[in-house]
């Protein structure tokens, strides 16, 4: 006897009402989590999990579903809700800032920053950061992760400036051929009206945001600093603070190749990853 649905709550949270109306529209078109997986190309057993609310869908599914089921962008506007509830508490105020911002400029000096990496580099960095997190967890982290890249394709993105310590794009996190996807896509940022990338040469030495990254969030002329380790983050929304972190990332922007000469050691890097 299969087993009962798990009892959802539309009233309890977004993510709750978004499975409810895909088990609804699914149920209603008389097809099982089998057919609807051949259909919109994610499996039977995450589909699951969306319905039952233990994970929020993945950027691209609700295109799908809408295309599926004839929604008219149904699933599309739940998703602009239910994405919302991606992310652990202790990161959603940082999430909800990072939505806000019209600028947003980060530091990385150890890996390619969340929200311009493919999904086979962010996979393979959730792989080692928890060898014991299951495909499951995996897949579901990795599905938060390219949730927040959505604001950088909206009406009106946010300008985006990236500075990479050159470990970043030396180490081939993922072996050579995620590594050089990964820096296939950093190509096309480098230098356009609302991205940049540079590159902070190893030529330069120490400077003072080694050991960590920093992002700064600029919200209504108002400038909010995060800063990450290995395990923990911390946001700083004092201007003081804030000001002090605006000073070490304009220093190191200073200090770091031009756009032009940060794709061409992009490049060199690809081409030393070739077969």
């Amino acid at each position: 006897m299969p087993a009962k649905p798990r009892e959802l709550h539309p009233d309890r949270s977004a993510r709750d009402l978004y499975g409810s109306e895909v088990r609804r529209y699914r149920n209603n078109a008389g097809m099982s989590l089998e057919a609807l997986s051949s259909v919109v190309m994610y499996s039977r057993a995450h589909l699951s999990r969306i319905e039952t609310a233990e994970v929020v869908p993945p950027p691209d599914l609700s295109e799908k579903l809408d295309a599926c089921f004839g929604t008219d962008g149904h699933f599309g506007r739940l998703y602009g809700v239910a994405r919302h509830e991606v992310h652990p508490d202790k990161y959603k105020r940082r999430m909800q800032l990072e939505e806000r911002a019209r600028i947003i400029e980060e530091y990385s000096g150890h890996i390619v920053p969340g929200l311009v990496q493919t999904e086979e580099y962010a996979c393979a960095v959730f792989r080692a950061s928890n060898p014991e997190m299951s495909d499951d967890e995996i897949e579901d982290k990795v599905s938060a992760r390219l949730s927040r890249q959505q604001i950088l394709k909206s009406a009106a993105p946010p300008y985006l400036s990236v500075i990479l310590d050159e470990a970043v794009i030396r180490r081939p996190i993922g072996g050579p051929d995620v590594m050089r996807a990964q820096l296939a896509g950093l190509l096309p940022l480098a230098d356009t009206l609302n991205t940049v990338v540079q590159v902070l040469p190893f030529a330069h030495g120490e400077h003072g945001l080694m050991g960590g990254s920093l992002t700064l969030l600029t919200i209504d002329d108002l400038p909010v600093a995060y800063e990450e380790g290995i395990t923990t983050g911390h946001l700083i929304e004092t201007s003081e603070g804030a000001r002090k972190r605006r000073r070490a990332y304009d220093l190191l922007r200073a200090y770091a190749l031009s756009p032009r000469d940060t794709a061409a050691v992009i490049r060199s890097a690809m081409e030393a990853l070739s077969p």
